[in-house]
Order: C-alpha cells, then structure tokens, then sequence
C-alpha cells in the first residue's frame, strides 16, 4: 500500500525541458520545500523538523532532480505468502541457515536493501524497526514519509541488538553482520536471515523476497521492474545517449562504472555509457576531468561534506569546459537514492531518467 500521503506535481509536459532553474525554478524549490541532495518527495506531512535543508532547483550549475518525486505509491500493496506445508520454513543464506515464519508479521530490517525489499513486496508496515542512515531524516526520502515512523535501531555500521529485542521480532533480515549485531547474537532474539555481500542487486532482493515468504511476489516485482526499464528506454530513445555517473565524496571524484547499481539501471533502458566508464568504476583527476564527459552526466554528493567538496570541482575552470556542462546537461540526483540497491530505488531512478535523460537545464 502507498508509503505515506504526498503532493503529487504533475510530470513535465516535454522531457526535453523537463528540468528548469532561474527564477521561477527557484521558486519553486522552497515552495515544494525539498531536501538538498534532490533527496525525495515533497509530502503533506507536517514538517516539524528544523533539521530539514531547502534548496532551490540548482546547485554548482547542476539542476536538481526529484523535487517532483511522488512517493504515494512507492510500495506495493499487501501481497501473499508463498504456498507453504507449515507454519515455517527453512532458508538458507550467507551466514547459514534458519527455520524462518512461512508469513512473518514483526519483521526487523538491517540496511536500506533490505527495507527497500519490504516495500516492494508490500510488507513494510510489519517492518516493526530497522537501522537508521545519517542525515536529516532517518531513512531514504525515495521510501515516503511512512518508513520514518519505524523504530531506529541503531546504525547499519551498529545494530543495537538490545533495541531489537525490545521490538520482539519474528523476523530479522539484512545483509552482513555488523558491529555488535553478529549472526549468533541476532539469532538469540528471532530466526535470521543474512544474505551475504551480494553483487547483483536482483540476486539479493530475491534472497530477501524469499526470506519474508515472498519468492513470488519477489520475481513479479522484478518482471515489472524490467518491463518498465524497456518501456522507459524506448519512449526517449535512450540507446542514443551516453550518460557519465559522477559521484563526490569529502575528498575524492569518481565515476561510477558498470558494477553499480546506477550503472545497471541505465543499462536496462538501453542507455550507454561513456567509453571511460565501461568497464569498473574508478577516480577521476579534477585538473583534467576528462573521464567525466558524456552527451549528460549525473552528479551524486557522498553527505555534506561530498557536497562541499563536490560544489568545488563544479565551479572549477577544468569542469567547466566539458561539453556536458557547457551545454546544460548536468544533474544532481540524490545519492540515497542513485547509491542503493533494491526494486523500489531501480523504478525511482527510472523516473529519473525518464525525466533527464533528454533534458537540459535552463539558464
């Protein structure tokens, strides 16, 4: 079911101008009152928080993206379990093998993977805690305001086993163990289920889907991702354009190659990349930032301090040469978002690119 309620802007009439600054832009971005890093919708929730950052809808000649985001239907509906002879079964994973419910009802989640799977199998409202990210808000923005109400515990880098007691789980599921949180100290509380250090994003959410009962519903949502990434590509021709991934962190410039989740969502629409980024990610020399050109290129800030750092290099003489830049083709999109994994992130992104692809930033 919908994650939260959320003002739901109508899309751009022509994705060739889908993204807009200048005054009106501006505008715009504190009257939508989103978030700096494009981190989400824009919702009818109260906003009580003074920890939440405006912005306009440019930063370093980047313009924003996912200021529109509607959120409202981000999860999927309740779905079914998967036909069981029991009340439980077993599943095996990374660190072993656990007699999980067949059909979990208290369910603790380690990571934004593993959340990101509860909502696109529909069971995020028995999400009964998970760990938490740093910045304004606890989770994602890209998930909805409803995943904010789930009890924090603790950070991913450190679970709190003794918060996630209190919770009375039936279920716990993630991906490796962390700090405190051990394989053998998890499963003293509930039945675990840890997928391991996973490459391939669909590979991993299908171990979650399966961990919460949910095989079935798992490669639906999958057929439903992939119909719509080709569905995505074909309607702006995205075979014709090659798009640079570009992230900041607090000291270092990347770009971002075929082994990331980013990269592959791109690849399913039928988008190319730049011939520097075909193969694995690697740095980028901010004197000559060459390896960053494309027909566009998506910007990521790691954090703040990605951001300042990131702000730098864009309103560097180097960056400001490349084609891409001169020629208005430059977007930020949200790092929580385009730096995760899961089904939920992949249709976010696809809107996106939908919205980007063949888009400039008006002066």
């Amino acid at each position: 079911m919908p994650v939260s309620p959320a003002v739901h802007i109508p899309a751009a009439r022509d994705p060739r101008i889908s993204v807009r600054t200048g005054r009106l832009g501006r505008f715009l971005g504190v009257v939508l009152a989103c978030t700096a890093l494009a981190v989400s919708a824009c919702a009818s929730h109260p906003d009580d928080s003074a920890s939440i950052i405006r912005t306009t809808t440019n930063v370093a000649g980047a313009g924003v993206v996912g200021i529109e985001r509607d959120t409202t239907q981000a999860c999927a509906l309740p779905t079914a379990p998967d036909p069981a002879e029991g009340s439980t079964r077993t599943i095996r994973h990374g660190s072993g093998e656990s007699r999980v419910p067949a059909d979990p009802q208290r369910i603790v989640v380690l990571g934004t993977s593993a959340l990101d799977a509860t909502c696109a199998v529909g069971l995020w409202e028995r999400v009964v805690g998970a760990t938490t990210v740093a910045g304004p808000a606890p989770q994602p923005g890209y998930l909805g305001y409803g995943v904010l109400e789930v009890p924090g515990v603790g950070f991913a880098a450190d679970p709190d086993p003794a918060l996630i007691a209190q919770l009375d789980p039936d279920l716990i599921v993630g991906e490796m163990p962390a700090g405190r949180a051990s394989y053998a100290a998890l499963s003293e509380i509930a039945p675990t289920v840890l997928v391991g250090d996973e490459p391939n994003w669909e590979r991993q959410f299908t171990a979650f889907a399966g961990a919460m009962g949910r095989h079935g519903a798992g490669e639906a949502a999958l057929a439903t991702y992939h119909s719509d990434a080709a569905l995505t590509g074909a309607s702006i021709n995205a075979r014709f354009a090659q798009a640079s991934i570009v992230r900041f962190t607090a000291e270092s410039s990347e770009y971002l190659g075929s082994e990331t989740f980013a990269a592959q969502i791109l690849a399913d629409t039928g988008a190319g990349r730049p011939t520097a980024q075909r193969e694995t990610s690697g740095p980028i020399d901010e004197s000559d930032p060459v390896a960053a050109e494309g027909d566009l290129i998506y910007v990521m800030f790691a954090g703040t301090d990605g951001q300042e750092h990131g702000e730098s290099v864009m309103r560097s003489d180097p960056w400001e040469k490349l084609g891409a830049v001169g020629d208005n083709r430059l977007f930020l999109v949200d790092d929580a978002l385009w730096h995760t994994t899961g089904p939920t992130a992949a249709r976010a992104i696809l809107t996106d690119i939908r919205e980007t692809l063949n888009a400039y930033v008006m002066d």
